[in-house]
């Protein structure tokens, strides 16, 4: 799910989330792929017929509506790859007033399981764990004795490999001289971080891995990183090194903790990047970028803009015409977040829409 559709679907979610019933009077209804239509439909009948039960009169009526309602639409609802949400429930007006309203929501992966729930506000969670940001990234801890690779999707930890080594301890056996010692010492080390690097370049290569991250305690893993142990596809996507205590499958949970500032301002970073080239070219070069709805609108017409920025606050009808416009000519699409000055002067100051152009237009 790229960021557009990402986006898009979460400005949904956002709408739903605003929806209010009063007690239990909001429906959800989560079909996945491989339930039938027939099974669902009865299973809603029978809570139809539960719904006599609840003492409530308006309650009762506005449950059992929002139950009709759902039952006629699931004759014409079409149950996709990924399944199908209905919500439908008596959504608060304002003025001791509610009106039923029915909302049909594609999801945008699988759904595994049937859900029927009913709540003062729609069950939105299934949707939101899907739109949660899953990239993927690399975890190498390590000191001398030991090492374990492994991965980090979503917020889910996953160690792959643990390594023991046969580094021998500092004290040497009598009979050998320091400087022998510490040379033996010296080989073992680096034949243990080749085999690190062999295993996690064998593992993480085959992955489609964001960014690698490094623990263990200096300078052992600051000697790992330096020696260039993996494979150069990897080694250039290094984040950072971090110190952590552990070197087992409990350090990979730590080194996700000690990293959770650096992970969390990697999309920011990409984005601050955009905004402060726009807004240098504003200043060296304004033919070269365009801001505003109307303006942007035009050099989109004419082929001109190369990337589209708006505001992740940005009218969403508005967002999905110009994104329209910006994919029928190629033009690359980001969307820049308000939680940085550069990306709230966008929506403050320039309409919350700008482009970097292909080209000097006027």
């Amino acid at each position: 799910m790229d960021r557009i559709k990402k986006y898009e679907f979460r400005k949904v979610l956002e709408e739903l989330r605003k929806k209010a019933g009063r007690g239990t009077e909001l429906v959800s209804v989560y079909i996945p792929r491989d339930k039938q239509v027939s099974d669902v439909t009865s299973h809603l009948r029978d809570e139809y017929g539960q719904a006599m039960n609840i003492k409530s009169k308006s309650t009762r009526t506005n449950v059992q509506s929002s139950l009709d309602s759902i039952l006629s639409k699931l004759k014409y609802v079409h149950v996709g790859e990924n399944g199908v949400v209905i919500f439908c429930g008596a959504v608060e007006k304002g003025g001791d007033k509610t009106d039923i309203e029915t909302f049909i929501v594609e999801p945008p992966e699988k759904l595994q399981s049937y859900i029927y729930h009913c709540d003062s506000s729609f069950f939105l969670e299934p949707l939101e764990e899907m739109v949660e940001e899953k990239e993927k990234y690399g975890l190498i801890v390590l000191d001398r004795r030991e090492a374990t690779i492994g991965t980090l999707t979503g917020k889910v930890v996953e160690a792959r490999k643990h390594l023991t080594s046969a580094v021998p301890g500092k004290i040497r056996k009598g009979g050998q001289s320091a400087l022998r010692f510490q040379r033996l010492r010296e080989i073992a080390i680096d034949d243990f971080y080749k085999r690190i690097g062999e295993h996690a370049t064998r593992i993480l290569l085959q992955e489609d891995i964001q960014s690698i991250l490094i623990g263990g305690p200096s300078p052992t893993k600051d000697d790992f990183i330096k020696g260039s142990y993996l494979h150069y596809e990897l080694q250039n996507k290094i984040l950072g090194a971090f110190d952590v205590a552990y070197t087992d499958e409990s350090g990979l949970f730590e080194l996700v903790d000690k990293a959770e500032d650096a992970l969390a301002g990697l999309d920011l970073m990409s984005e601050k990047k955009l905004m402060e080239r726009f807004m240098k070219l504003l200043v060296s070069d304004e033919y070269r970028v365009a801001y505003g709805e109307k303006e942007v609108r035009r050099k989109l017409e004419i082929g001109a803009v190369g990337t589209l920025l708006f505001s992740e606050e940005l009218d969403a009808e508005l967002m999905h015409d110009l994104v329209e416009k910006a994919e029928e000519t190629g033009a690359d699409v980001e969307v820049i977040s308000t939680e940085f000055e550069e990306g709230a002067q966008l929506m403050r100051a320039f309409g919350g829409v700008a482009a970097l152009l292909r080209y000097r237009a006027n």
